[in-house]
């Protein structure tokens, strides 16, 4: 059977997820991906592994683990590779960009109204009670992951020794990530018994309830095998598509216009972004305040802003870098037109990156599944990401909490010291009675979500 035949039965159904459905609930995940990278990996977590029951808990881990090792949005990344699973490229390619587009424009129209109007009232409006419902969410999902990647004491130590240096040290990611990975590796060795439940990484895993599972073990996962002739068409594709209009942006306008600046300046940004968002956005707003001049000072706050309470990758703030630099020095075009462009160049080389890395290296990934040494260290990896994502649920809530919170350092230890008196008492509540809906009475996601934002958006205007 030919790959483009085969790839059009995959798209009817041939692994019991027809591309109809699979669009529909990549639509719901992107326009309720709120709340940053722990809102969204729970997100997902809830419909993918839990409700659909498309893949099981141990492979949605071994393809987290991978994306969290990953330069850029790891939540994007993580659905482009779910799609790709189950729909090849082209689910791939429609699950990353729909996890993109609501966001993007959002951003973009938010980035009209702030150049035009300054007045973003309206957002914050309807996203304060938002923000209190996806808390409940990312809550629930770590301690829905942590009971089941945190099957021993060693790996309720290594959560928590994540946490800890993540949160209290900024240790970076790729630190916390690369010795987990280590300690796995050497004590699946050492006693394989402890690290052979710490996120189901083997074969024992399947289980015929699981959609991605089940069609491996009948055969119809082909598109998952390596092949180097494969790699060498997805790379030279994908490296055309990411720096060919950079490379015509340079021999049209040279190395100064804002256009060229941004696509060169954001194509950095795209390797180097370990870590999440956080890692490089003070880098992003030193460069562009003081370098480029594409900001003002406090600007980028503002940016933020909108990236945190919208949905998509937390990285698409960037698009309101983008859009701010090209309005600001528009030349010869209409300033709102420029921005337009800045925005969409900027957008394009952060994010076609990500494609590559997905579709180049998940093939190599799943033939690792099986490896019981990779499986002890993906095992450890997955205790540690529970930290980690701890690390971004508590610091999310906090900012659901507080207005403002001021980070602190001591030395090495860092401390998010909220002021108290910026306590956002309303926000409080909505967050304690989502939680209680959704953990203790079992209240679905989108009702929950659907009432916050309505008392969230009366409390905000009401001045409750």
């Amino acid at each position: 059977m030919s790959e483009s035949n085969s790839e059009e039965k995959d798209r009817s159904g041939i692994i019991g997820v027809s591309f109809r459905e699979a669009l529909g609930a990549w639509t719901k995940i992107a326009l309720l991906s709120f709340g940053g990278p722990a809102g969204q990996i729970a997100l997902m977590h809830r419909v993918l592994v839990e409700d659909k029951k498309w893949i099981s808990e141990g492979r949605f881990l071994h393809a987290l683990n991978y994306c969290m090792l990953l330069p850029g949005p790891e939540a994007q990344q993580l659905a482009t590779y779910i799609g790709w699973l189950l729909h090849r490229t082209w689910g791939g390619l429609v699950a990353g960009t729909l996890f993109i587009v609501p966001g993007a424009v959002v951003i973009l129209a938010l980035s009209v109204l702030y150049a035009g109007f300054n007045d973003l009232s309206i957002v914050q409006a309807i996203f304060f009670g938002i923000k209190a419902a996806v808390l409940a969410v990312v809550v629930q999902a770590v301690l829905r992951i942590g009971s089941r990647a945190l099957t021993n004491n060693l790996m309720i130590a290594i959560a928590v020794t994540a946490f800890v240096a993540i949160f209290f040290f900024a240790v970076p990611f790729p630190v916390i990530v690369i010795a987990a990975a280590v300690i796995g590796y050497i004590g699946g060795r050492v006693n394989p018994m402890i690290f052979s439940g710490g996120g189901g990484h083997g074969e024992a895993e399947t289980t015929e309830n699981d959609v991605i599972d089940a069609a491996e073990a009948a055969g119809k996962l082909n598109h998952t095998k390596p092949s180097l002739a494969r790699a060498i068409r997805v790379t030279s594709l994908c490296l055309v598509l990411w720096l060919g209009p950079v490379t015509v942006l340079i021999a049209w306008m040279g190395m100064n216009n804002v256009f060229t600046q941004e696509s060169l300046f954001f194509s950095k940004m795209a390797v180097v972004t370990f870590g999440g968002a956080y890692a490089v956005l003070a880098y992003v707003a030193q460069q562009a305040v003081s370098t480029y001049g594409w900001l003002a000072p406090g600007e980028m706050l503002d940016g933020l802003g909108m990236a945190e309470t919208t949905p998509g990758p937390l990285i698409m703030v960037v698009q309101f870098v983008g859009f701010m630099g090209a309005y600001r020095n528009p030349g010869m075009l209409d300033p709102m037109l420029a921005g337009v462009l800045g925005a969409a160049i900027t957008t394009w080389v952060t994010f076609v990156p990500c494609f590559l890395w997905i579709f180049l290296g998940g093939p190599y990934i799943e033939s690792l599944r099986g490896n019981k040494s990779l499986s002890a260290a993906l095992s450890a990896i997955t205790a540690a990401i529970v930290g980690v994502v701890l690390n971004l649920a508590v610091w999310f809530g906090l900012h659901v909490a507080f207005e403002k919170v001021e980070e602190q350092n001591f030395g090495p230890l860092r401390l998010y010291v909220p002021v108290w008196n910026t306590v956002e008492i309303a926000a409080v509540i909505l967050a304690v009675a989502a939680m209680v809906a959704m953990l203790r009475f079992k209240v679905g996601m989108i009702p929950t979500l659907a009432v916050s934002t309505v008392l969230g958006t009366a409390i905000f205007y009401t001045g409750f």
